[in-house]
């Protein structure tokens, strides 16, 4: 074999054959073993006939171009180290004949096939035997360690199931649809032309580059309509379609003889037995520089942080991903627009209060107060202290807790209430656009997992989205039981979770008597500060431990309902996952804002759990160490997440690549050889896995950060800002981990976000009452408001910290409370944070008259704020409607257009008939028209027609499509380039 530094040089599979087996002996002599391992010359077969019948083995032809420019000849076996260097240049993914492009692999360990009678080798044979009976057609890689099975979904078997997922596909070009879509003059369409599009050039992206999609009206494919779509055009069936299509067939394909054994079926079944390695679809292409795929264009051009400033292009993004995953970038996109103006007015009120902080009359009446001694904070070792050391802590507070806070929390939540409708009205266009506006769960296909468990169940329900009867398992005796036993294991680790919760409170309550956090002469106001933070992280750190934990109960847990299909079964999972990650992260944050401080008692009767003291807010009140909790575990939670899900993934990536390349056994397997990564499968293979759990760890990540700024944004206005900056990188991160380190995800039909929806909303109401309660009992906005027009005739708040300190008697301390040893001599009285009346009030210690009227105030504050705000919600709500009116008025022209293009074409193709029928007197043959002329396409399932009717039909329509017959009687359709970019092809999106 001649090798040569150019790019037109091939590699044939004996090359790749014999560098594999000289790398085997190399490996073997250098062990010691003298004898050279064969050279696998049993794999080299001749292509015996490709077709639906026959299992085909075979060994891929391999191109592979050098990465140097100087042109060498050589007659020496090429090292792994050269094919690997050729194989990043460039990539491909078809099959022998370079005509049939591979959809999926499957990849499995060539050991095994040595066991003719194994068991996983049987179930193979009997699956991918299946697989053919369906129309699959295959063809098997043996020439390495790992061996791939690649499948080729024929166009005849797109369009059959096509029809049956009911999948929305664009018509043929319409002589009026270019009038659907009216320019009606607008002042805010005429507002936008003129400013915002001059101004804000720079965000839209390189329509030279990303091609806006063709405007076409989409409908249900059926065969029955041959004239409503240019099927016979080559990419009227997508790449993702197709995907979809071959991952369809995957999971519902049996692998055992026996049909009646409920779990022998489906791919995945298959891979979580080994059988299988891994079952995947091709990324297109390489991720090289120069290469115009459509995978390196988005790279370059979408996933690149450079880009951060641009729109993402979401018609490619869902060509390529599906709507699944371009429907989360949309949201996500839209969510990171609109933190803009929260981040703006959250910036605005921590300005306002860090100029005016040092103006504060709380503050300075700390600061300058020397005289007044607070009582110790912690039995019998904790000294008295001066209120003054709390000086600087008293002036962060005022950042945070100021005259513009209230202002922000209603701001805040009625952004909320903006961003939901607003996201609806969005969305809506994307929906029209994508064709998913009328995709329901009910006309999902069932789950296999889920028909497996019914296939005994007698009883059926009729579906109205299908129109058929589906098996459904009795509420009482199945439903019912199953729902029970998910949900109460469920609450018992949410259970589990709070009681970790409390564990880490009476760890922060025991530390108030330890000596190495009050016992020294450090600062109280630094440890006010240092403390919180360290609980924190402590905190931080157990609520991720225990989220890995219960996401393998929920996942359980949900595996034992009866869910129909697969969008049911992950809104299910994702509530039982949320509903807990919910109490994880937000407990402590809920202790801190309501619980802490509120019932601590006095000193003369500590209120107190298991013997120790409850903990007490510094003077200032505890909204600065809620500040202090939320920043620690919002922003920590960021950057843990944005370096572990581009750092993990890429290690992961790096190591099984590392591990192939090297050839180290992988676990139970005694076959060190080298993996060659010399075409696309063979790179893909190396990638991480993808399932349906990866996006959702997305999805909960925004949603948790979602509740940080919209439940405790009070405590917090920088929140917004904050998960602005985390948003933008995020976008990009995930984007590039998407293209480069994952397997490239199966095509998935969504109509929206789902319940992650439903759950901001209520994040949304719970943000109302929780600002209401933030700003009314955590905060000083009440207690100064009444000292100011009630108390002080002045009415300022003048005054306000003493009127705040009650006094206390050192005489009246209970047993074992008072310090055993003190710095400070003559202490009579001491100030402690509460409304209490003096020691020589007539009723001591008791809850004088302003206490009460503070405290009908706050409620009556909640009360007000809650029905204000939510009253303001619900007219914005109501204000905005779900879809645009112009939407409206061009679906309604859409669907009358294709009514009555419908209508015509099928009063012609009745005209047809007829003429075709009648006129058969005389003995004279009647010869009627192709099948493509009169609108007629008889089924593949059509038992009227004997089988070389059947076949003669579907060569005659293929033939119409511009397809070509081959040798061994196939009809295969011409494909296009895979490397062509999307400037050389406008996409026509379809409902992937």
């Amino acid at each position: 074999m001649v090798v040569q530094d150019d790019p037109s040089v091939l590699v044939s599979p004996e090359l790749v054959t014999e560098t594999a087996a000289a790398t085997r002996n190399e490996q073997q002599q250098q062990r010691g073993n003298s004898e050279p391992e064969p050279r696998m010359q049993e794999l080299q077969q001749t292509d015996p006939p490709i077709g639906p019948s026959a299992t085909v083995t075979a060994i891929s032809t391999v191109t592979v171009v050098t990465a140097t420019t100087t042109t060498t000849t050589t007659t020496t076996t090429p090292t792994i180290s050269t094919v690997v260097m050729a194989s990043k240049c460039q990539t491909w993914k078809y099959f022998q004949d370079q005509k049939r492009v591979v959809d999926f692999v499957l990849a499995y360990n060539g050991e095994e096939e040595e066991e003719e009678n194994s068991i996983a080798h049987a179930k193979r044979m009997v699956y991918q035997r299946n697989l053919e009976r369906e129309g699959l057609q295959i063809e098997t890689e043996c020439c390495q360690r790992i061996h791939f099975v690649k499948i080729h979904v024929p166009a005849q078997v797109l369009s059959h199931y096509c029809e049956i997922m009911k999948m929305q596909m664009p018509m043929k070009k319409l002589a009026n649809q270019d009038k659907i879509i009216m320019r009606d003059f607008s002042i805010q369409s005429t507002l936008v032309k003129l400013f915002r599009r001059p101004m804000f050039n720079f965000v839209i992206i390189d329509r030279s580059i990303f091609a806006p999609p063709e405007y076409r009206l989409l409908y249900e494919y059926s065969r029955d309509k041959p004239y409503l779509f240019n099927d016979g055009e080559p990419n009227f069936f997508t790449p993702s379609l197709r995907i979809a299509v071959a991952n369809f067939i995957l999971e519902r394909a049996y692998f055992s003889n026996n049909l009646d054994d409920k779990k022998d079926i489906g791919i995945r079944r298959l891979v979580e037995d080994q059988v299988y390695l891994d079952a995947y679809p091709l990324h297109d292409g390489c991720t090289d520089v120069k290469s115009s795929c459509q995978r390196a264009l988005l790279l370059q051009e979408w996933a690149s942080i450079r880009k951060w400033i641009k729109h993402q292009p979401l018609d490619h993004i869902k060509e390529y991903f599906g709507v699944k995953i371009a429907m989360y970038f949309a949201w996500l996109g839209f969510y990171t627009h609109m933190l803009i103006p929260a981040s703006v007015v959250g910036l605005i009120c921590f300005l306002y209060g860090l100029l005016t902080y040092r103006d504060n009359r709380i503050s300075r009446e700390i600061c300058s107060d020397n005289n007044t001694i607070m009582c110790p904070q912690c039995d019998e070792h904790c000294d008295y202290w001066y209120l003054n050391s709390t000086c600087t802590i008293s002036k962060l507070a005022h950042i945070f807790d100021n005259e513009m806070t209230i202002f922000f929390s209603i701001f805040m939540s009625i952004w909320a209430t903006l961003y939901l409708e607003m996201w609806k009205r969005y969305s809506s266009k994307i929906q029209h656009r994508w064709g998913i506006t009328e995709y329901c769960s009910l006309a999902e296909p069932p789950r296999p997992q889920y028909l497996a468990r019914l296939k005994n169940i007698k009883k059926t329900m009729f579906n109205i989205a299908t129109g058929a009867q589906e098996p459904s398992p009795p509420f009482w005796t199945k439903k019912f039981p199953s729902f029970l036993y998910s949900y109460s294991v469920i609450f018992l680790f949410i259970l589990l979770t709070i009681a970790a919760v409390f564990g880490i409170v009476v760890y922060r309550m025991s530390l108030m008597t330890s000596r190495n956090i009050y016992g020294d002469h450090g600062s109280v106001s630094g440890k006010l500060i240092i403390f919180p933070a360290t609980t924190a992280v402590i905190n931080l750190l157990v609520s991720t431990i225990l989220t890995y934990a219960y996401h393998y109960v929920a996942v359980y847990m949900t595996n034992v309902e009866y869910r129909r299909t697969q969008t049911e079964y992950n809104e299910s999972l994702n509530l039982k996952i949320y509903l807990f990650e919910f109490v994880n992260y937000y407990s402590s944050i809920f202790y801190i804002a309501f619980v802490k401080g509120k019932f601590p008692g006095y000193p003369a009767k500590y209120n107190r759990i298991l013997h120790l003291r409850q903990e007490e807010c510094s003077p200032g009140g505890c909204l600065m160490e809620l500040c202090i909790q939320l920043a620690i575990i919002m922003v920590g939670k960021q950057a843990i997440g944005a370096v572990t899900e581009i750092v993990i993934p890429w290690a992961i990536q790096k190591f099984k690549e590392f591990r192939s390349v090297l050839g180290i056994e992988a676990e139970g397997g005694d076959n060190d050889e080298r993996l060659i990564c010399c075409n696309q499968w063979t790179k893909d293979f190396n990638l991480i896995n993808w399932n349906d759990r990866s996006l959702f760890n997305e999805y909960l990540k925004m949603v948790i950060q979602y509740g940080f700024i919209t439940i405790f944004v009070v405590a917090f206005p920088l929140g917004p800002f904050f998960a602005l900056l985390n948003n933008v990188v995020e976008t990009r991160l995930d984007a590039k981990k998407f293209l480069l380190y994952y397997k490239r995800a199966v095509p998935q039909r969504v109509r929206d976000l789902g319940i992650w929806y439903n759950i901001m909303h209520v994040v949304g109401k719970v943000a109302v009452i929780s600002s209401a309660f933030i700003i009314a009992f955590s905060s000083n906005f009440i207690p100064r408001l009444m000292y100011m027009h009630v108390v002080n005739p002045d009415h300022t708040d003048e005054g306000f910290v003493n009127h705040t300190l009650a006094y206390f008697n050192v005489a009246d301390f209970e047993e074992h409370v008072a310090p055993l040893s003190s710095a400070y001599t003559n202490v009579t009285t001491c100030r402690y944070s509460e409304y209490r009346n003096p020691p020589d009030h007539e009723s001591p210690y008791k809850r004088p008259a302003i206490y009460w009227h503070i405290l009908a105030i706050r409620l009556t504050f909640v009360v007000i704020y809650q029905n204000l705000v939510s009253f303001v919600q619900i007219v914005v709500a109501w204000a905005i409607p779900d879809v645009p009116g112009r939407l409206q008025d061009q679906i309604k022209r859409e669907q009358y257009l294709t009514n009555e293009y419908i209508i015509e074409q099928e009063k012609l193709k009745m005209q047809r008939s007829a003429a075709g029928g009648g006129g058969g007197g005389g003995g004279s043959e009647v010869t009627a028209p192709p099948y493509p002329q009169n609108g007629y396409l008889p089924s593949e399932e059509d038992s009227s027609l004997p089988p070389e009717e059947k076949l003669n039909h579907q060569r005659e329509r293929e033939r119409g499509r511009g397809g070509h017959e081959t040798d061994d009687g196939y009809l295969h359709q011409p494909l296009e380039d895979d490397f062509d970019s999307f400037q050389e092809c406008g996409i026509v999106t379809s409902r992937v």
